[in-house]
């Protein structure tokens, strides 16, 4: 089980950016660092669009240009600053996994993701197997003929395979006590994105539907079912869906933790799902004598044992067939990956035309054997000089928040005590983990990808289910090194910065402070002010959900929180769909706190020294404009639509201009004047 799965269900991790494709192929293979790759600098001139007055629209000034020359490839969804680093990234990488696919003297790190890499890459023996690599499983799901059996099947899926049958499950954090591993029960199932794209009656909505039953049909039929049963089958497989998507949370409930937390005996599970024999079900997972445990959504788990008691038995062996094949599809023969690209790639997001290989395979490694590639990425990319400068930016922005808390005129001295006590505990991880996962135990072979895929997720999910009942393991990161993001976990209560993200043009030692400040300062601001947004607050520093807050306080909070929800609802992301405020307004608040925080460091950072305007910008422009550039992107009208649904960020132009419209500083440093679209009235302001 990826414990982000189940995180992502029951609402727990803070991300800084959104997750994105992969990009387009580059005409040779790289085998070349990262410095030698030609990049922008941290202030991108040519991104800029002056023909636009920055007091207009602040994210066309410092991005019209760089939107104008950087056209979405045809293997994107969306293209982004954040997107070319990562796909700079991935070049690196696949000149790294080229190199120990090939060569004879390997250590035992160098062996398994070598041979990972090189039996993804080997089209030829994937696409002469066929779907055999998933036959058996077929096999025990056509030969279930009692619901019992039916039931009991659940569990064994579960262990074996990565698809979604129902729900989820796995360990994680208890959120009344953070010191404490627990098993999670989540809400899982669906294959749409989420819950809506079965409720909505809007005919985009009604047509995508018939999309997914199309899909669905399709890959039945590419496992040996005839076009009539097949469509028979989609139908059903719809029908459960739906019924279990009408039980689940909005993401907007999942966003309160309380909603997510329901601790109960496996007595009191059984008497909501008494079909399925918990005690069983626990043991298979490899952790048995289970007692207590968190139901995320205790209705969705009635809605489940509700469509098993209804159901016909054809009807659920067919969704779990279906939802076995789906799981499987990118890891079988040509038509099982391109079915599957086709609907989610293609019809959900807009993408064109597959990513080349290379791409999916360096992705594929990185995703299953992360902290050993990594490990190579660090040696290369990330130097003990980098991880002290962004620690040392991390120590100041600290001392901003502590500053502005401190010095806030609307929370008693009472809940500022203990938001200083949660900000002091606050653990940086920066770059890479202390101690690299030990992959001894996971075989890799050069020739079975499949069977790789299955014994990777089988070795994480095993990985998974060991925590339990053991000390929380404070070191772990939910995040590969290379990866060009970063995040808050409010149980851990740490914020995390892979050195992926800490690269130029996102990161630069050799540019002034003034873009850095704006840029990573920002992000480090962002994931810190994360810890106060309206999800995180409720956490205190031990990574406890308890409320310290006073019944004044945390009203003055909501107050300043809705003036933000209030001003992103107005924004229009594509067609006539607005933001979803309620969703985005964690990472609305920690944008804008997260830049505040920032450009006060900075300005304490630079205090005394001398700065003058370089290519026509003072300092605070430079900062402002470093700070935008991040955001640049293009994005593909249906990805927008997908993202509105289902994103808790914002789009990029509503992440700038929400931003420095909120910003005395911003206005001061180009001269924006009241009734100009970059001085928002009210102001607000929570951090």
């Amino acid at each position: 089980m990826d414990l982000r799965r189940v995180f992502a269900a029951v609402g727990m991790f803070s991300f800084c950016v959104v997750p994105f494709a992969s990009g387009q192929a580059p005409a040779a293979a790289p085998a070349q660092p990262l410095a030698a790759i030609p990049y922008s600098p941290s202030l991108d001139l040519t991104s800029l669009d002056r023909n636009v007055d920055p007091c207009v629209n602040f994210y066309e000034f410092t991005c019209g240009g760089w939107k104008k020359n950087n056209p979405i490839p045809p293997d994107q969804a969306s293209w982004s600053v954040y997107a070319k680093l990562a796909i700079e990234n991935q070049q690196f990488l696949w000149g790294i996994l080229e190199d120990d696919a090939k060569r004879k003297d390997r250590t035992p790190v160098q062996q398994k993701v070598g041979d990972y890499f090189e039996a993804c890459m080997n089209t030829q023996a994937i696409d002469a197997r066929g779907d055999k690599p998933v036959l058996p499983a077929l096999a025990k799901i056509d030969s279930l003929t009692t619901r019992p059996e039916l039931e009991a099947a659940i569990a064994n899926l579960h262990h074996q395979y990565a698809g979604s049958f129902f729900f989820g499950s796995g360990v994680g954090q208890d959120a009344s006590d953070a010191s404490l591993e627990i098993v999670e029960l989540a809400a899982g199932g669906l294959g749409l994105p989420d819950r809506d794209y079965y409720l909505k009656t809007d005919p985009k909505s009604v047509k995508l539907r018939q999309q997914y039953v199309d899909y669905i049909q399709h890959l039945l039929t590419l496992a040996g079912a005839t076009s009539v049963q097949a469509q028979a089958d989609a139908q059903e497989i719809l029908t459960i869906e739906t019924a279990l998507a009408k039980a689940s949370l909005t993401r907007v409930e999942r966003r309160d933790p309380h909603k997510t937390y329901h601790m109960m005996t496996v007595e009191q599970l059984s008497q909501l799902a008494p079909g399925i024999a918990w005690a069983t079900y626990f043991q298979v997972q490899g952790a048995p004598g289970v007692a207590k445990l968190n139901v995320s959504q205790p209705e969705f788990i009635k809605a489940v044992q509700a469509e098993l008691n209804i159901e016909p038995i054809e009807a659920l062996q067919a969704y779990l067939r279906f939802h076995l094949l789906t799981s499987a599809a990118p890891y079988l023969s040509e038509p099982f990956r391109t079915a599957n690209f086709d609907f989610y790639s293609k019809t959900l997001r807009g993408i064109p035309v597959m990513p080349p290989r290379w791409k999916t395979c360096t992705q594929a490694v990185d995703r299953q054997l992360g902290e050993a590639l990594g490990q190579e990425f660090v040696r290369r990319t990330f130097s003990p000089e980098m991880k002290a400068k962004t620690q040392l930016m991390t120590e100041q922005i600290e001392s901003a928040m502590q500053h502005e808390i401190e010095n806030l005129d609307w929370m008693s001295p009472e809940t500022k005590a203990e938001a200083l006590r949660k900000l002091h505990a606050i653990r940086n991880k920066i770059g890479y983990p202390d101690q690299w996962r030990d992959y001894s135990a996971l075989e890799v072979l050069p020739d079975d990808y499949a069977g790789d895929a299955a014994r990777a997720y089988r070795f994480e999910d095993a990985r998974n289910w060991h925590k339990l009942g053991k000390p929380v393991d404070l070191n772990e990161w939910g995040m590969t090194p290379p990866t060009v993001n970063a995040y808050f976990n409010p149980q851990m209560n740490d914020i995390n910065f892979p050195a992926g993200v800490l690269q130029p043009p996102l990161y630069d030692p050799k540019e002034d402070d003034a873009p850095n400040y704006g840029n990573t300062g920002a992000t480090i601001g962002h994931e810190l002010t994360h810890a106060f947004d309206d999800e995180g607050r409720q956490f205190d520093d031990k990574g406890n959900l308890r409320d310290w807050w006073t019944p004044a306080d945390a009203k003055g909070f909501e107050e300043r929180i809705d003036c933000i929800r209030n001003q992103y609802a107005g924004y229009v992301v594509v067609d006539d769909i607005h933001i979803n405020s309620k969703l985005t307004s964690g990472e609305d608040v920690a944008d804008l706190g997260g830049t505040l925080i920032a450009y006060i460091a900075w300005k304490k950072q630079t205090a005394g020294e001398t700065l003058g305007t370089v290519d026509g910008f003072t300092p605070d422009q430079r900062f402002f404009v470093g700070m935008a550039q991040w955001a640049c992107e293009n994005e593909r009208p249906e990805n927008q639509r997908l993202n509105a649904a289902t994103d808790p960020h914002s789009p990029g132009f509503a992440r700038i201009n929400g931003v420095v419209s909120n910003m005395p500083q911003f206005q001061q440093a180009f001269g924006c004047k009241a009734g100009q679209p970059m001085v928002h009235v009210p102001a607000c302001k929570v951090w």
